[in-house]
């Protein structure tokens, strides 16, 4: 209930309306939300991305992916600042992109203990303090700034993935938005058009969800005058997610009937078996690319969701949470390592293929800023400081290892604005950043 339980003369908010209401408008998302005009819509013939003439810069994009079981830091980040950026084990496995990438230490969020050890897997794209404990409210995600920006251009504002079904994107009331962990229906959403009954029913559900939305508004309001602070503050982050869905409604009917992009792939079949890990990995990847190649969006989150269970990769036979939890032991971290190793693997090829795409003359990734990391830096201690943060791509001056404090903590956020002000986007602050940049990543 929004009301107060202090004041018994105010009236009681349904909830299950407002969530009704709520559920019925955001039943697609992220695939039925707001779609503009896009400038750069592609249509493939073979492998080979045709851009709309009237496009003449290509567009940046941003692409974040955090790996919730983290990674094992000493088999990352090398030992001396400045050094050659793939001189660890990890770091060897993109040796072919060493000039495309920049590994990141000494970064964080500042007061992520949280309810759990894995607490902070919530806030790693926010910033905000203390998840999951009493009073915690997430605050909006950085992808989601980025995609108010940037994401009206495209028939999908953003895509939020996963391999677990947990996502990364968080709206501006802090409201978790669901993520969608099939490459099946993911390739349908991006490029299977819709027979003419199918596109009608969705005009249907997008005018019902305006529908819905403005009784929603109206009703609430009505009350809002009738509250105590509190209860105003809650509603007040419940109605700028409605308007958020207002004004992504407002136009979706322009896409609704606009033919999708036609590419000459095969439709990907679902790998159901979570024990092939990293297989679900790379086939989300292979669909992140596409969604970028044929600029469907411009903004993508990816949570890699661990196991609590024996993960199929050669030479591994014990539970992946399990090894994550090493404590130190050697035999268990290099079974870890194992494991590691092939996510990034994985990784590689994933900036392999976006380096092959050409786009107006330059790699498709020289135009991605690919975010890269964990939201623990000592998974096996739960520890949320010191991330493994790596970034690839963008256009950002790459090649060398950057080392911040590993005890005093640069803010994560930090870097969050200068990749929002990279991709052409005025602000300069987010969350709990203190400065606009952050050292060792520059723009060429």
């Amino acid at each position: 209930m929004f009301a107060s339980p202090h004041v018994q003369t105010r009236p009681r908010l349904d909830r299950r309306h407002f969530l009704r209401g709520a559920g019925a408008a955001a039943v697609s998302l992220p695939f039925l939300e707001a779609m503009g005009p896009s400038l750069g819509q592609r249509a493939i013939a073979g492998d080979v991305a045709l851009a709309d003439p009237g496009v003449e810069e290509p567009p940046r994009r941003f692409v974040a992916t955090c790996a919730t079981l983290g990674f094992h830091t000493p088999y990352l980040f090398p030992e001396d600042p400045g050094a050659d950026p793939v001189a660890t084990p990890y770091l060897r496995k993109l040796a072919e992109h060493r000039d495309r990438i920049t590994p990141i230490s000494g970064l964080s969020h500042p007061n992520q203990q949280g309810n759990n050890g894995h607490a902070s897997e919530l806030t790693w794209l926010t910033s905000a303090q203390r998840p999951g404990l009493a009073g915690f409210r997430n605050t909006v995600s950085i992808d989601q700034v980025i995609a108010r920006h940037v994401g009206l251009e495209t028939r999908f504002p953003y895509l939020a993935l996963s391999t677990s079904g947990r996502s990364m994107s968080w709206n501006s009331a802090g409201v978790e938005i669901p993520a969608e962990s099939s490459p099946a229906k993911l390739f349908k959403t991006l490029f299977v058009q819709g027979s003419p009954d199918e596109v009608e029913a969705e005009m249907r559900q997008v005018r019902r969800g305006r529908s819905i939305l403005d009784t929603v508004t109206g009703s609430a309001r009505r009350l809002e005058g009738e509250l105590g602070r509190a209860d105003r503050e809650k509603l007040d982050g419940y109605l700028t997610a409605v308007r958020d869905l207002e004004s992504k409604l407002q136009v979706s009917q322009n896409w609704v009937t606009r033919a999708k992009p036609e590419v000459d792939v095969d439709p990907p079949q679902d790998i159901n078996d979570k024990s092939e890990a990293i297989a679900r990995q790379a086939l989300m990847y292979d669909m992140i690319a596409l969604a970028l190649e044929t600029d469907s969006t411009r903004t993508i989150t990816f949570q890699l969701g661990g196991l609590n269970s024996v993960p199929k990769i050669p030479g591994v036979a014990s539970d992946w949470h399990g090894l994550s939890h090493h404590g130190k032991d050697p035999e268990k971290i290099e079974e870890l390592r194992l494991i590691e190793e092939a996510e990034f693997e994985a990784f590689a090829k994933f900036l392999t293929r976006l380096r092959s795409i050409d786009e107006g003359g330059r790699p498709l990734l020289d135009q991605t800023t690919v975010l890269f990391g964990s939201n623990l830096g000592n998974a096996s201690a739960h520890d949320w400081r010191n991330l493994p943060i790596l970034v690839a791509g963008g256009g950002f001056r790459h090649g060398r290892y950057a080392a911040h404090d590993p005890k005093d903590n640069t803010p994560l956020a930090n870097l969050f604005v200068s990749i929002a002000q990279h991709l052409g986007i005025e602000i300069d602050r987010f969350g709990s950043s203190t400065a606009e940049s952050v050292d060792g990543l520059e723009v060429t």
